[in-house]
């Protein structure tokens, strides 16, 4: 079931009215309808993936306690690591067990049939990388003794398949989304406003921005044997753009969603072409996912070592490769973040003048817009054809193409209203980027019949220029 689907919406309506309609002062009948709807909606995926996180809920849940009511450090951390090792076990099995398997014969040369006992075929269940962190989470932190552990299995349930965010994100941490089933939530028509707009918003960026893109950005992917090299950087850039709005789109459906029933869900994207450093666009960019990759990977590995820049830098690289191969099992991903690796920790680098510490980051800071937009953008969209491509040979393909600076009389062919559209779309969230997004808190500012006039306006137009209809791109993580 998608967000932007008509069933979502049925499913939607229905649920919040039979939320609100148990009544405030009844939390745990609120909680058990949410259960039942986040378990429904996630099982019309597949009717097996509930298995999967049930058990991993279960596993965790119970670790959790464990942690907490174990009175030696020891015996704490042999519960600790159940919950890791059945977490990234799970993610292995189903995520990338082909893949190291597959590059093991390789370098070996061994002639395995992928139809042998060797190759798993499963489906990867849809989410599985953002609830297992979730998860995954909640113990270590408990272990840290930065949570504590509930003794309320229904809340905690509730907490790692919460049907907003469940499918992909953003990664709620349990001192921020597990607490709020832990409370009475009190109905609050302005939520709803402000949720029923941020959802329409988000719709607007995926229907009508994404997919559209998607149509270019799939046709010229597909073959870019055949096109010149002005095209493949059109492709590239608007690549961006698509990723952009659809993974944003996706996360502004999903906190506008959660709005509607009293919570708040963290926000996962800050306009990140504004970014002035790639450093920076990864405090833009999937905002959750940076966070929990710096506080349990990144953030130990440095309190662990001298704290130099040299194993600074080996975190850093260790970091961006792994959240690179969390995107995907695939040699791909794993390029995209070591490119993103290197150009922050050329960002890093420091020397001494008049006394004085510089480093690249501090002088792009203080540069204009136009260089920080060349040089973030230049990084981001050229690494993104690595996250695009299917496989290596792919990628080096559309580069091949880019540099050989052939002609591309098709290129005019292909600029049209999908441009309009992106540089509406910049416009309009540059102009409000002070706001949580650009609709947010509307009617402060613009009377009631103008305002609903500019509702109708995103209605008729998302209806009107619906493009194809895309999955969700970060459902495939």
């Amino acid at each position: 079931m998608l967000f932007n689907s008509f069933d979502f919406g049925v499913f939607l309506i229905i649920v919040y009215l039979l939320y609100w309609a148990i009544g405030v002062n009844k939390r745990v009948f609120q909680n058990v309808l949410l259960l039942a709807a986040s378990y429904f909606f996630y099982g019309l995926w597949d009717w097996r993936f509930l298995i999967l996180i049930i058990v991993s809920s279960l596993i965790d849940f119970y670790a959790g306690k464990a942690i907490t009511n174990s009175s030696k450090k020891g015996a704490k951390k042999l519960y600790l690591w159940i919950s890791i090792l059945w977490n990234l076990g799970v993610l292995f099995t189903f995520k990338y067990f082909n893949f190291f398997i597959q590059n093991f014969t390789d370098l070996f040369g061994l002639d395995v049939p992928e139809t042998g006992y060797h190759f798993i075929n499963v489906i990867i269940p849809v989410g599985l990388s953002f609830y297992t962190f979730q998860t995954m989470s909640y113990t270590i932190d408990v272990y840290r003794e930065r949570s504590k552990a509930t003794n309320n299995l229904l809340e905690f349930l509730c907490f790692v398949s919460f049907f907003p965010q469940l499918v992909a994100g953003p990664i709620e941490r349990a001192r921020s989304l597990l607490c709020q089933f832990e409370k009475k939530r009190i109905f609050n028509f302005q939520n709803t406003k402000e949720g029923l707009r941020q959802i329409l918003w988000g719709l607007f960026k995926k229907i009508v921005v994404a997919d559209n893109v998607a149509v270019v950005v799939n046709t010229y992917f597909d073959a870019p044997q055949d096109y010149g090299s002005l095209t493949m950087l059109y492709a590239s850039t608007l690549f961006f753009f698509q990723i952009y709005c659809d993974f944003s789109g996706y996360s502004d459906v999903a906190i506008g969603t959660a709005k509607l029933f009293g919570f708040n869900l963290s926000k996962n994207f800050n306009i990140p072409y504004l970014a002035k450093t790639v450093s920076d666009y990864w405090q833009r960019w999937h905002i959750t996912l940076t966070r929990w990759f710096t506080d349990y990977v990144y953030g130990p590995i440095v309190k662990n070592t001298n704290r130099s820049y040299t194993m600074k830098t080996v975190a850093l690289f260790i970091t961006m490769m792994l959240i690179g191969l969390w995107h995907g099992a695939n040699w791909t991903f794993v390029l995209f973040g070591l490119i993103q690796a290197v150009f922050i920790a050329m960002e890093r680098i420091q020397w001494k003048r008049n006394g004085k510490t510089f480093t690249l980051a501090k002088g792009l800071n203080k540069a204009p817009f136009i260089v920080n937009f060349i040089y973030t953008s230049a990084i981001i969209i050229g690494s993104g054809i690595f996250f695009r491509s299917r496989d290596l040979d792919h990628a080096l393909l559309v580069y091949e193409r880019i540099f050989s600076f052939s002609a591309s009389p098709e290129f005019s062919l292909v600029i049209g209203y999908k441009v309009c559209i992106v540089l509406i779309l910049m416009a309009t969230e540059i102009v409000t980027r002070f706001k949580n997004y650009p609709l947010f808190e509307f009617e402060k500012h613009i009377n009631r019949p103008i305002r609903w006039g500019i509702y109708y306006v995103f209605i008729f137009i998302i209806f009107r220029y619906a493009g194809p209809t895309e999955q969700f791109i970060y459902f495939q993580f």
